[in-house]
């Protein structure tokens, strides 16, 4: 099972991978496969799982586990997306036995079609509502759970989910998950691929040692840590990168910066595996639907229940130090990224404008980014 008794120096890395970070891991997968998993807490634990997998089996067995009240939980930013006033993080319901599931994968997620009902009782978020909310976004899944609280001590828990063939995750595991699951980075392969944009370019693959998403370094010519390093950091997009989506300005971004750096005679493309501003692909899509309906990118991850941005660049900064990158001039209009890179300790000596025409199809997006999102015009 999952539950680790590591102690603090056994979690620092070392060359392997900690005990949490494979709990973590583990239980992402089971919720992907639509299976549910048991959340350990200090005082309490409960059986959690992801509202997109939902059938009538599954909400039937749910409401046999023994404890308390079966229940939904939300994001503030879904729960203000009802019509329902709250400035909690997130946000949990009481769930009657007899509502169907279809119902609750309307309160979880607009694509449904399905009107969501009248909410009434709600219980306070604990670390178990939270960790369960979060656990769904790190699978890129909607940002929602169905939360049974078991009627069992956690010292308890684990044998009973031993019976029942159910992964168990410490919510203290979870928490460290943010800050150790995708940072511990080996350098994997590299390669010379001439580009059109950068014809003397090398792409280099790093692998989490958790066994994780792969994370790209595209870098042209020979940089010098003597000097600031021109660099970009470009979040994947499937639709904009490689289909030439006009949508958003992506495809443009990533061309633009390589031709840029090439023209610089050297630098550093770090290419994140975080569509979608971190959402994934089919939140990203589910966004899409949303924006054809009228609303902005922004107020289209709220509806779904994500914050403005779910993107985090320590990874970034990890590959840059791994690359003897240390300074960098920018090529971002994005204040959050210098933020993030001055955080995990990169100097940003200088942001160097990168902006592209608008078209008709990318305008409104465009605007946005700068309204909402504060990007650098």
């Amino acid at each position: 099972m999952s539950q680790s008794d590591a102690s603090g120096s056994q979690e620092r890395f070392s060359g392997t991978v900690p005990r949490s970070v494979i709990a973590v891991d583990r239980a992402i997968g089971d919720l992907r496969r639509g299976q549910p998993v048991v959340l350990l807490g200090e005082v309490a634990c409960a059986v959690a799982r992801s509202t997109e997998f939902l059938g009538e089996g599954d909400f039937a067995a749910m409401t046999r586990v023994p404890g308390g009240a079966l229940r939904i939980v939300i994001t503030g930013q879904r729960a203000r997306a009802l019509g329902l006033e709250t400035d909690q993080a997130v946000v949990v319901f009481r769930l009657s036995p007899d509502i169907s599931p279809i119902t609750v994968q309307a309160l979880a997620n607009p694509e449904s079609g399905m009107p969501a009902p009248e909410l009434h009782r709600t219980f306070a978020a604990d670390d178990l509502a939270t960790a369960s909310v979060q656990l769904a976004k790190h699978a890129n899944l909607t940002p929602a759970a169905v939360l049974k609280p078991l009627g069992l001590p956690p010292e308890n828990a684990g044998e009973w989910a031993v019976e029942r063939d159910l992964l168990t995750v410490q919510v203290r595991e979870l928490e460290r998950y943010g800050a150790e699951g995708d940072f511990n980075l080996r350098r994997v392969s590299s390669a010379h691929v001439p580009l059109a944009a950068a014809p003397d370019a090398r792409i280099i693959a790093f692998r989490p040692v958790s066994g994780g998403t792969e994370q790209i370094a595209i870098v042209v010519g020979e940089p010098t840590p003597d000097n600031p390093v021109l660099v970009r950091l470009h979040s994947q997009c499937f639709t904009g990168d490689l289909l030439g989506s006009l949508r958003c300005d992506c495809g443009d971004q990533l061309r633009g910066a390589l031709t840029t750096i090439a023209e610089a005679g050297n630098g550093v493309l770090v290419y994140l595996a975080q569509e979608g501003r971190g959402i994934g692909l089919v939140n990203k899509l589910r966004a899409y639907t949303l924006q054809d309906e009228g609303l902005d990118t922004y107020a289209a991850n709220a509806v779904l229940g994500f914050d403005d941005d779910e993107r985090h660049y320590r990874v970034a900064a990890e590959i840059l130090r791994q690359l003897g990158v240390t300074r960098v001039r920018l090529l971002t209009n994005n204040p959050d990224k210098i933020a993030a890179l001055t955080r995990f300790g990169i100097q940003v000596v200088e942001r160097v404008r990168h902006r592209f025409e608008p078209t008709p199809e990318n305008r409104e997006y465009l605007e946005a980014k700068i309204r909402t999102g504060a990007h650098l015009p």
